[in-house]
């Protein structure tokens, strides 16, 4: 096996002695170009063409600074209408650049272009960027890196190197064409060949010793991971045999640093963590592998990857880390009970404690007649019983030219009746009702919002990510929430601050956050068969008061439906 030695060491190390980019009288400006193009790749035995960025799999990193411009003109050479999410990124105003398709913008159709034009504000950390329209985000991803400001150091000790780590999924056929037979069926879609990381499934796959990703490491030294979900479908597990790591970061928030022998992680989530190569020198085997704790099928196969110490030939088996069982539903609660925000003077959580307004959204699966379809009906999710009918021309576009007949803003603040949530799987009456409808806030509301799973169909464990803003995770449980018991037990001090929270199988999460971010802001599951299924909706952030607290005009190449 050749080793790849780790070109992100080497990439990082230029960034920061200022050698990347623009010359130093614009260095607050990083440009990049991004060239949506097909690409023949061999995984698994299989070749096939498939769209990457840049003709890479996964694509380039986006290295920026905390306070820097970013500027990253999208070309779309394909076949498939484009459009890109800067996932994590808050886009104070300029929703214009948040890249959900219908949403914020119409996606870039074959041979269009699009410049998303933002700044870097308040955020330092591990974030990541994909499409967000159809499944295209099997491909087309990559990590965002943002370092501290010059002179702003980590709250933790400087590691001596950093590299990343993206978890994918694998498809031998074109997902596209899979994704279609299924609606066409009305069930869900096949499930991936095999896990990736950094687009390598490892060579416990057929035909994978060359597609082996390997980080050589020196002795005795500290090391930054950072760790990404861009799986489709799956929540993950993740370790590295016979090393602990000291979790640092989630969702490019700084935690209370805390360690453990694997890391649970689901789509949409990032992890920063610390590893001491203080092992005897050796290789050793980086897994991962999916967390299920609901009855449920997933790719249930491990990827992997190397750490290989300096001088140890490439003969050497290495060997596995001992993962959580696939099923392990007590060490899923119990890490992320671990999770913490730092909560120091220089990194405040800032948790709103006086609440102007509580939502309760019921997570639900269904069925639909669907007379199209083989089977008559077809699968649906829901939000309190709505399926989420996506719009012919973007919502952000409809608010701000105030568009009638686009979307209604009547979603409602609870389900429509109350029922026993988590009891015994309810099998019949699982129609839901459809719309494209959206929920109004006014500026500066702060909002405790109550996810609620559901035993419609199955329970299940629902990674959600909210567009636009952080969120504090305030408190999860398992069972129904109780409103009269359960808010005495919030964590209001220091509780994990995120964009993407798993909300428990047969369980519930309460989030808090100021809506102090004007423009029209999606919310979904991150399970890319359940928002295509409809477990989706939107908020409309009203302007505040003066221009600086109002969405920010369209730019001039805005795409068109």
């Amino acid at each position: 096996m050749k080793i790849i030695r780790n070109p992100g060491f080497l990439f990082l190390f230029f960034y920061l002695l200022g050698f990347l980019g623009d010359s130093p009288v614009d260095a607050a400006v990083k440009k990049y170009q991004f060239d949506v193009q097909m690409k023949n790749v061999s995984r698994l035995c299989n070749r096939k063409p498939m769209v990457t960025v840049n003709g890479m799999f996964p694509g380039p990193t986006v290295y920026a600074r905390e306070g820097d411009r970013v500027i990253i003109n999208v070309t779309n050479h394909v076949q498939y209408n484009m459009s890109i999410h800067w996932h994590g990124l808050k886009q104070y105003r300029n929703g214009w650049a948040d890249g959900p398709a219908y949403i914020t913008q119409c996606p870039m159709q074959t041979g269009q272009s699009y410049v998303y034009d933002f700044n870097v504000t308040g955020q330092r950390g591990t974030l990541w960027w994909h499409a967000h329209i159809l499944w295209l985000r099997a491909t087309v991803y990559g990590a965002i890196v943002i370092l501290p400001q010059q002179g702003n150091s980590y709250p933790f000790p400087q590691p001596y190197q950093e590299t990343n780590i993206i978890l994918g999924e694998w498809w031998n056929g074109d997902v596209e064409t899979a994704v279609n037979q299924a609606n066409q069926l009305g069930s869900a879609p096949q499930m991936s060949d095999a896990h990736t990381i950094n687009g390598k499934p490892g060579p416990l796959f057929p035909c994978s010793e060359k597609h082996t990703f390997v980080i050589e490491v020196e002795a005795g030294k500290t090391y930054l991971i950072r760790i990404i979900n861009a799986a489709l479908n799956d929540e993950l597990f993740f370790g590295i045999a016979g090393h602990n790591m000291t979790v640092v970061e989630i969702d490019a928030v700084y935690t209370k640093p805390f360690t453990t022998k694997a890391i649970l992680i689901g789509p949409g989530q990032t992890t920063n963590v610390l590893v001491k190569t203080d092992r005897s020198p050796n290789r050793y085997f980086m897994a991962a592998r999916p967390f299920m704790d609901a009855p449920v099928p997933v790719d249930n196969k491990t990827v992997t990857a190397i750490l290989q110490y300096k001088g140890i030939p490439n003969t050497v088996l290495p060997t596995l880390p001992n993962l959580p069982l696939p099923n392990d539903t007590s060490f899923a609660l119990d890490y992320n009970g671990k999770l913490k925000s730092l909560n120091t003077p220089n990194f405040p959580a800032l948790v709103p404690l006086k609440v102007d307004r509580r939502l309760f959204y019921t997570i639900g699966l269904g069925i639909n007649p669907c007379p199209t379809c083989v089977n008559g009906t077809n699968l649906a999710a829901s939000i309190n019983n709505i399926t989420f009918i996506m719009p012919k021309i973007a919502l952000l576009k409809a608010h701000y030219f105030n568009t009638p007949g686009v979307f209604r803003t009547d979603f409602p603040d609870r389900p429509p009746k109350p029922f026993n949530y988590t009891g015994v799987p309810l099998t019949a009456n699982l129609g839901t009702s459809t719309g494209t409808r959206l929920s109004r806030v006014k500026f500066n509301t702060t909002i405790e919002l109550v996810l609620q799973d559901t035993n419609l169909l199955t329970v299940e464990s629902h990674p959600f990510h909210l567009h636009g803003y952080n969120f504090f995770v305030v408190g999860t449980g398992v069972g129904n929430f109780d409103p009269k018991k359960d808010p005495a037990k919030f964590n209001l001090i220091d509780p994990p601050e995120r964009n993407t929270i798993g909300v428990p199988t047969g369980g519930w999460a309460a989030i808090r956050f100021r809506a102090d971010n004007p423009g029209v802001w999606f919310m979904h599951c991150h399970l890319e068969v359940h928002t295509m299924w409809g477990l989706k909706m939107a908020f409309v952030v009203e302007n505040g008061k003066t221009p600086e607290l109002s969405v920010l005009p369209p730019p001039k190449d805005y795409p068109s439906c």
